[in-house]
Parts: structure tokens; C-alpha cells; sequence
């Protein structure tokens, strides 16, 4: 991982280098980890967003996309949950190099940085507050780290630079605070790092903005743009085509959930693509994930324990190919979901029964495979896969 990301000038580095330095301990690099050689073709992680102590639930992904605990599981996060719903997408991600998992502790306050071992097991290398109150969503790119707050009184997005040991210092002058009553429920990156999206999912706006070559931010010209539907909860930037941003609206009602298609500008204004939002037929359609090729997008829609299977256009409109029930949600609870890197494999948060369920992924087709449990206690926000 570069120490922060090359377009960052060289005096944003000197000064953070200052910070970090005179603190912190350099981080002994383990060995990167080569899942093939130890039988396993990856590792999945959730956050268990667990009351008092925090953890991260590990598992080693076989081939065949099914999971087993990895040896160790659970591992502290070193701060606290909540113990309850955090109601977002991406609140435990792995970096872009796949060194560290970065999650967040809802119940203190901060976020945590874990070291990736070669068998998937984790060692806790940071602990530091997220910048405001309640961390609900994180996103990294290359380095630079935002955090989304959602809690009364410190609601904001407030950004880090992540070194190569693994620590993270506040970026100074990054910090964009938000209204009491915005409940952020997303922030991620587009693919080129250039754009960065918030969803409120309780004022039903959107926030954008450009990232700037020093990794602060400047909002777009009209942002924050009003959703096209109540609840913008879950969103994603198509990963062939950093230009279109798809959002799930969630809180239309009963059968009424959509999905929304928009272009990104360079500047990160937002605009609508073709007869967007596009219905989903199901109830509360929350978070949202797009197969690597970008030809298919899956939305997980919670109130309905459904996922709702959509194929994209070039241009970006969706066409909505069905749903596929979840048969342990009876109904209601399955939140966050992730394709493996291979693409084949499609896990989600079973949170009704803390569980990961696993479906096998053919183009815009799903197959339920069966689940597996997580920790005692858990009461998961956020899958990420390595």
C-alpha cells in the first residue's frame, strides 16, 4: 500500500508523515497472503457489530464458494458495537491492496484497522476515532479512507490517510458535517477514486462530490441532490464504468421499492439515466452489489427477504429479471450483501438468524447453497471479501 495515494502532493505526505510519526509504531508487515497455496481461494469478514467488545467474524472461502471459520474467529476490532441494526451498506471493507480490513466501531466512536494474515486470520493494528459519532460506513481507495457518521451531534463524513504499517491519521480540513437528521447509510468511492458518494437515507438526499488531488472534498454543483425515491439506502458505482451510480430507494412501501440509475459528471453532478428509478416489485430494497462484469445488479431487499436481480444496459438502464427468495429469512432480515472476486459466489448477511448465506452466481441467475453461522452475540453489519 503507497503511504497515501501518488496524486497526493508532497506536502499533504510530509505533513501527515509529521503526525503519524511521531506516535506511532511501524507495523511488522506479515507475509501477503496467498490463499490458493493453503486450499482456499479467498476469505470473506462481517463486522458482528458486537455489543461491548467489537469483532470481526473470518471465514475461508473453497473454491465451490462455500465458507468455514478461519481458525481464531472471531477477532477483537478493539472498540465497541452497538448490538444492534446499524441500518448501512459498507461498514467493514478490505483495502484496495487487500492488506487490511477497516471496520467500523459504532458503539465507540472509531474505526479499526486489522492486518490480513496468509491464512485469513486477522491482528489488530489501529484503533482511532472516526471524527464524529456513530461510524456507520467506511470507504478506502487507494489510501484515503472516508467514514460516514450518522449520530446526533456528529454526523459527517471525515476522511483519513491510511499508512503502509496499517495506522490512520485524520486528513485536516476533510471533515463535512451533516445535519442531525441525515442518517448517512452509504459512502464509497467511485473505481478511479475521482468521485465520492454519500446516501441519507433520512432526508432522502444524495451527496457527491469531486476528490480533490490533496483527497479533501468539494461538492457538486447542486449536491446534495434530492433521490427519486424515499430512503436512499444502498448504492454502487458500476465497476465498468465509474461514470454511472446506481441507489436503492428503500422506504417507498410495500412492493414499491426502486432503484435509481444516474451519470456521474467529472464534477460529480448526479443525472438521471433513461426512466430511472426502475421499479423492484419487492418491500425495502436496502443494499445493493454489481457483478464484476457490469452486467448485472443484485439488490437484497430486506423487508421482503428477497434479492431482486436486474440486468444493465450499456447506457445504464436496468431491467428487472426476478427475485430470489432467501428461505432462512421467513420473509424479513437479510441486509448486506458481496460477490467473491471471482464473481461466482454472492454471500449475504443473514441478520434475522446471524448467519452468512451463500448463493452461486450465472450471470444474472442465483442459487441458494446454504449458510453458515456467525458468532455468538453478532449482530452483523457489512460483508467484505478478500
Amino acid at each position: 500500500m503507497r503511504y497515501l495515494p501518488k496524486k497526493f502532493p508532497r506536502t499533504i505526505i510530509a505533513a501527515i508523515a509529521t503526525l503519524i510519526g511521531a506516535g506511532a509504531v511501524p507495523a511488522v508487515a506479515d507475509a501477503e497472503s496467498h490463499p490458493a497455496e493453503s486450499g482456499h481461494a479467498g476469505y470473506v469478514y462481517v463486522n458482528d457489530n458486537t455489543a461491548g467488545q467489537n469483532t470481526i467474524a473470518a471465514f475461508a472461502r473453497r473454491a465451490d464458494g462455500t465458507l468455514s471459520p478461519v481458525a481464531g474467529s472471531p477477532f477483537a476490532a478493539g472498540g465497541a458495537g452497538t448490538g444492534s441494526g446499524l441500518a448501512s451498506q459498507g461498514a467493514v471493507q478490505v483495502s484496495s491492496d487487500g492488506r487490511y480490513v477497516i471496520a467500523v466501531d459504532a458503539g465507540s466512536n472509531q474505526l479499526a484497522v486489522l492486518r490480513v494474515r496468509p491464512d485469513g486470520a486477522l491482528r489488530l493494528v489501529d484503533v482511532v476515532s472516526s471524527g464524529g459519532v456513530q461510524p456507520v460506513s467506511v470507504a478506502e481507495n487507494d489510501g484515503l479512507v472516508y467514514a460516514a457518521n450518522a449520530g446526533a451531534g456528529g454526523s459527517s463524513y471525515a476522511g483519513f490517510a491510511l499508512n503502509r504499517g496499517g495506522h490512520l491519521t485524520a486528513l485536516p480540513g476533510s471533515d463535512v458535517s451533516l445535519p442531525d437528521n441525515a442518517q448517512p447509510g452509504d459512502v464509497l468511492f467511485n473505481s478511479t477514486g475521482t468521485n465520492l458518494v454519500g446516501t441519507l437515507v433520512g432526508s432522502s438526499l444524495i451527496d457527491s462530490f469531486r476528490v480533490g488531488d490533496d483527497g479533501r472534498l468539494t461538492a457538486a454543483p447542486g449536491s446534495p441532490f434530492t433521490a427519486q425515491g424515499p430512503g436512499p439506502f444502498g448504492s454502487e458505482f458500476r465497476p465498468t464504468d465509474p461514470s454511472q451510480l446506481f441507489v436503492s430507494n428503500a422506504h417507498g412501501g410495500a412492493g414499491n421499492g426502486t432503484v435509481s440509475a444516474f451519470r456521474v459528471a467529472e464534477d460529480g453532478a448526479l443525472s438521471s439515466i433513461g426512466t430511472s428509478p426502475f421499479a423492484d416489485q419487492q418491500t425495502a430494497p436496502c443494499w445493493v452489489e454489481i457483478t464484476h462484469d457490469g452486467q448485472f445488479l443484485f439488490t437484497v431487499n430486506t423487508a421482503s427477504g428477497s434479492i431482486s436481480r436486474y440486468s444493465i444496459a450499456d447506457a445504464g438502464t436496468l431491467t428487472l429479471i426476478g427475485s430470489t427468495q432467501v428461505s432462512s429469512q421467513s420473509g424479513v432480515g437479510a441486509v448486506d450483501a458481496r460477490l467473491s472476486d471471482d464473481g461466482q459466489t454472492l454471500y449475504v448477511n443473514e441478520s434475522r438468524v446471524a448467519a452468512i448465506g451463500e448463493f452461486a452466481v450465472d450471470g444474472g441467475q442465483l442459487t441458494e447453497l446454504g449458510s453458515v453461522p456467525l458468532p455468538a452475540g453478532a449482530t452483523p453489519a457489512g460483508v467484505a471479501v478478500k
